[in-house]
């Protein structure tokens, strides 16, 4: 039972967690991209597509602790500190996965779809004052510009904290080979 519930948990790490790496580091520039040409479709489906597969990935994800207790458990080695490390370590990463990286994903995927909605040549940094032939007038007859509001940090910003995210299962991934102080492995 043990092995078929590590093959379980290492499968669904690399099945559930993989994408999500991916697609997470994918996400910035593609994003970028879009909000450099809001007329280009392609590039607004993308920024779609790479948000879905962090989203429904991220759900699958919960499998992977949800294995890895099972496995800890029976191989009985629940208390040790190699696996307390990593365990601790996936809860950091899947808050920062869900507080950090798929809001502001959402955020970044509205303002795509919004700068599409208007037009090109209507982003803009908040605050920033409209010029000439940047400032489109959305239906209700305000400026599009403040509704279409994007600062070019917010990329940099999930970028970096998409980073903190991969390191964070990189750490888990080697822990979980290198096991130190392990007296089952390594």
């Amino acid at each position: 039972m043990t092995k078929l519930l590590l093959v379980l948990h290492v499968l669904v790490a690399i099945i559930a967690v993989g994408p999500v790496t991916v697609a997470a580091s994918m996400f910035p520039p593609s994003a970028r991209r879009a909000l450099a040409d809001p007329g280009n479709p392609r590039a607004t489906e993308t920024v779609r597509l790479l948000h879905r597969i962090c989203r429904v990935y991220a759900a699958l994800g919960i499998a992977v602790p949800v294995l890895g207790m099972a496995t800890a458990l029976s191989m009985g080695v629940l208390n040790d500190t190699w696996l307390i490390i990593s365990m601790a370590l996936t809860g950091v990463a899947a808050a920062v996965l869900l507080a950090l990286v798929l809001p502001r994903q959402e955020e970044i995927l509205e303002a795509v779809e919004a700068v599409e909605a208007v037009g090109p040549g209507t982003a803009q940094a908040p605050g920033a004052p409209a010029t000439p032939g940047t400032a489109a007038t959305s239906e209700a007859g305000a400026p599009a510009s403040a509704a279409v509001a994007v600062n070019p940090r917010v990329t940099v910003q999930l970028a970096m904290f998409t980073g903190i995210f991969n390191l964070l299962w990189a750490t888990v991934t080697i822990l979980m080979i290198v096991r130190p102080g392990s007296t089952t492995g390594a």
